[in-house]
This record gives C-alpha cells, sequence and structure tokens, in this order.
C-alpha cells in the first residue's frame, strides 16, 4: 500500500527547523515585551459619550456639551429646557406675554434644526417631591394642539394623542401622568397605557414615590384605593388614607378619628393616630409621643419617645430628649440615644449616625461601628474625611484607591503635604499638588480646583480649562462644565 505523496518528500533539515522556532520566539516575546511597555506608559484617554447642559451669561440663555462647545447660541430670552442630557433635544419658550400668560415654543436638535413642528407647542413636563428636588420627565414631552395635549417621546413617537384637557405629573413619581378630560381624571404610564380609567375628581399617590396603588377620590370627595390593574382595594368611603406599608391595612380618617382598618373595612382599633406599619407592628401617636401596637391593637411598646421610625429587621430610630438612638421591638436600647440626627440607608444596609454638625458615625446592619467622620455617599462608593485625610470606601467598609473605585475616570484626586493634585490610573502625577481643594473628574469629563479661595476647572487630560478665578462660596454643588459651573438653583450652568 502506498504511503501518500507527503511521505515521498525528503525529510526535513531538523537544525533549520529549531533555528525558525526560535526566532519566532524571540519575536513573540519581542512584540510582548514592547506592548507591556506600551500599555504601561501610555494610559488611552476614555471617550466620555455626548452631553449637553443649559447655560446662562448676561442675560440669554444657550446649550453647550459636554467638551464645551456651543451647541445653541447664548441668544434665548427663556430658560432652555433639557429633558434628557443624552439626547440632543431642546425644548424653547419665546414670545412670552406675562400679562395674558400666552407664550409660543419650539424645540431644536443639535444642528439648531427645529423639530417636532406639527405641533402648536411642545413642552417639558416638570416633576417634583416633598424635598423640593425638581426634575423633568426624560423621555416624555407634552404637545399641544387644537386645544388638547398629547404625549410624544423624545423621538417624536406619539405616546398619547392630543385629546385630553390637561396633562400633567403624578407628584414624586416618575413615568405616571394624570390625565383630565371633562373633568374628571385617570392615570397613564410613559407607554400611554391607562392604570386608572378617566372618572375621579383627584388622584394621589399613597406614598411619595410609591406607584403599586393609589389612592382616588370620588364625586362625594371620599377618599378609597386602587391597583395598577384598576381594581379597587379600599372602597372610596373616607376623608383621608394613610398608607401602612401593606395592601391590606390602611389607616382612615373616621369623624375626624384615625382608624385603622383592614382592605375589607373592618375596624381594628381607634385609640391612636397611626403613622406607619412594617408587618405586624404599626408606629402610632397619641398626644404627641409614639409607640408601637400590633396590627391586632395590642401594645406593644407605650407612646413615650418624641418620634418612632422604622430602620430594619426588629430596629426603631427612636428620639428621647433631643437625642437619637436605636431600640428593637422589646424596648431595649441597643444605641444609646447619643447622636443629634439618625437614618437608614435601606439599599445600602447603612446607619448614619450624626454626633456633631462634622462628625458623623456609621453603623453596619449589626450595629456595629464602622467608620467615623464626615461622609458623602456615591451610588458605588463612600467618600470620607477621617482624621484630615480623605479616603474612599465600598459599602462593605473596605477602604480603596479612587481609582479602584471610579472605574469611568481619567484622572483622580491625590493629596500630598496638605496639597492636592491629580495622578492617571497608573498612579503617575498628572496635575502637580498645587491646590488647595480639588473636585473628582464629573461625568462630563472636568474636575473643579480651587486656590486661594477661587475656583477653577480642568478637563479629562488635566489640562487647565479655566484659571481659579470663580467665588462659589455660596454655592452648595461644586460643579463644572468647560468654563460654565453650575448656579445655585440647579438646573443649568453659568458664568
Amino acid at each position: 500500500m502506498g504511503k501518500g505523496k507527503r511521505y515521498d518528500e525528503p525529510q526535513l533539515n531538523k537544525k533549520k527547523v529549531l533555528g525558525v522556532i526560535i526566532t519566532i520566539a524571540v519575536i513573540i516575546m519581542i512584540i510582548i515585551s514592547i506592548k507591556g511597555i506600551l500599555n504601561h506608559e501610555i494610559i488611552p484617554v476614555a471617550e466620555i459619550p455626548n452631553s449637553y447642559y443649559t447655560v446662562y451669561s448676561n442675560g440669554k440663555w444657550g446649550v453647550i456639551n459636554n467638551n464645551g462647545d456651543t451647541i445653541i447660541s447664548l441668544t434665548n430670552n427663556e430658560m432652555i429646557a433639557i429633558p434628557n442630557k443624552e439626547k440632543a433635544v431642546f425644548v424653547c419658550v419665546y414670545d412670552v406675554n406675562e400679562q395674558t400668560g400666552e407664550y409660543k415654543t419650539k424645540v431644536l436638535n443639535e444642528k439648531n434644526e427645529q423639530i417636532f413642528t406639527n405641533y402648536e407647542r411642545v413642552e417639558v413636563i416638570e416633576n417634583f417631591d416633598s424635598k423640593q428636588n425638581i426634575w423633568y420627565e426624560n423621555n416624555i414631552l407634552r404637545v399641544y394642539q387644537n386645544g388638547k395635549y398629547g404625549l410624544i417621546d423624545l423621538d417624536g413617537n406619539v405616546i398619547l394623542n392630543c385629546e385630553y384637557d390637561e396633562i400633567t405629573a403624578l407628584k414624586s413619581v416618575t413615568e405616571n401622568f394624570i390625565v383630565r378630560q371633562n373633568d374628571k381624571v385617570g392615570l397613564v404610564n410613559s407607554k400611554g397605557q391607562e392604570i386608572i380609567k378617566t372618572e375621579y375628581k383627584e388622584i394621589k399617590t399613597l406614598e411619595e414615590g410609591y406607584k403599586n396603588e393609589y389612592l382616588v377620590m370620588d364625586e362625594n370627595d371620599n377618599y378609597g384605593v386602587i391597583s395598577t390593574s384598576g381594581t379597587i382595594i379600599v372602597t372610596p368611603a373616607y376623608k383621608d388614607i394613610k398608607y401602612l406599608g401593606n395592601a391590606e391595612n390602611y389607616a382612615v380618617l373616621i369623624d375626624n378619628v384615625w382608624t385603622l382598618i383592614k382592605k375589607n373595612g373592618e375596624v381594628l382599633n381607634n385609640t391612636y393616630n397611626y403613622i406607619s406599619i412594617k408587618g405586624d407592628n404599626v408606629i402610632i401617636e397619641q398626644e404627641g409621643k409614639y409607640g408601637i401596637i400590633t396590627t391586632r391593637g395590642e401594645e406593644k411598646i407605650a407612646p413615650t419617645y418624641e418620634s418612632l421610625e422604622y430602620a430594619f429587621s426588629v430596629y426603631y430610630i427612636a428620639k428621647q430628649e433631643g437625642k437619637y438612638g436605636i431600640i428593637n421591638i422589646e424596648n431595649e436600647t441597643v444605641i444609646p440615644f447619643d447622636y443629634t440626627n439618625m437614618y437608614y440607608i435601606e439599599d445600602k444596609s447603612i446607619l448614619v449616625a450624626d454626633l456633631t454638625d462634622v462628625e458623623t458615625v456609621l453603623f453596619d446592619s449589626n450595629l456595629s461601628q464602622k467608620l467615623k467622620g464626615i461622609f458623602v455617599f456615591e451610588d458605588e462608593y463612600i467618600r470620607a474625611r477621617i482624621d484630615g485625610q480623605n479616603k474612599y470606601y465600598n459599602y462593605k467598609f473596605e477602604e480603596k484607591q479612587n481609582r479602584e473605585l471610579l472605574t469611568k475616570n481619567t484622572i483622580f484626586v491625590s493629596e500630598h503635604n496638605g496639597k492636592y493634585g491629580y495622578v492617571n490610573a497608573a498612579g503617575d502625577i498628572v496635575v502637580d499638588y498645587i491646590y488647595d481643594e480639588a473636585k473628582e473628574q464629573n461625568e462630563a469629563g472636568y474636575a473643579a480646583v480651587k486656590q486661594n479661595g477661587q475656583w477653577g476647572v480642568i478637563d479629562k487630560s488635566g489640562k487647565l480649562v479655566l484659571e481659579p478665578s470663580v467665588n462659589l462660596d455660596n454655592n452648595l454643588y461644586i460643579d463644572f462644565v468647560g468654563t460654565y459651573h453650575l448656579a445655585d438653583e440647579g438646573f443649568y450652568y453659568t458664568k
């Protein structure tokens, strides 16, 4: 049987083969070494997504992007609203008649072209909460045509046809809109889906930010509770209703007395004012003092505290003689009443307790003291000032370098001998230690720096964009985009 052509060829020269292999290996090693050197020495500057900001100067309004480039020139007399800073949709108001309240609107894109011109007016939808935080619904616009209102998204797609007398945001809840038609109101979501039929006199949230059930008022001015599916949970029969943490029990106002009922109307207890409920336990108020009863009306903790708030598990934040501490459901003091203020961050499982205006203690979910200092809570980490030093921690209370936590940043604050500068991801100095104060790079790529009482700004590579020359002593938040700084009121940037 033949061996095939390959086996009939001359044998390979083993020395030549070995030499070729060694040569290739050396070349590969050189390439790897060069790549390693390049990777170590050259730190690429991350690309920052384009974003847009309202700016104000000399009585006029405009728009810039995160590079500081002018997108809409400073020529508008009224503030330009940007519902979503990542979308080039800029809502301008003009020809305002102060006497009649009439005005016109136009919407511009990044090319200064007018869009959504098939409507008489296009408006942003404002919302706010009890702390007076104000925001725009970030993907919905209200449109007006032929005396009626509708909704579109930021791409111009119709969400609701223009057939309503009025459309407003449901206070404190995102993506929920009250629609009015023929003196009746209903509720829709950001997809235009009906949540509550347009047949009530009023619709409110049961609790701020909560959108699983809603308060509705009937034509007799009585409140009830309705679910997102339109199911009546509590029949409208009460002058007011308080949400107690679940859909089984509610506090209702009957003859000016707060009464605890089941959702079917069965009265559980009518001795106290009801504050909130967690599981089987209800915080109650009597003659200005707070305690706890069960949903069956049994007293667990007599009303003796100046305030009482559920924290987590079996623990409550209590106030006594002007100071705060932690008690458990058995009324045992777990953390002494030594603090001027106290609150629990549920999604981070952290108890925050203020000793003074400038010193705060952090406890974990085991109520063990972890840190003492001054803290700022970011989404993914904690910024701390402890014993005169700036530190960074994750939410496991592990100390980290800012370079480990701020993974989208290109430069990082660094402190040396009481002065601040910036380093890159490799720890190399990018900006010398010459500043009295420095902020971390923001999402637009800029970092604020302070020198001799004045603020300036550097860009994502550490290049000085604005010499420290702006006094911001009256500003609660220090932030820059290009040469513009955040105004006291927020919402826009100014010079």
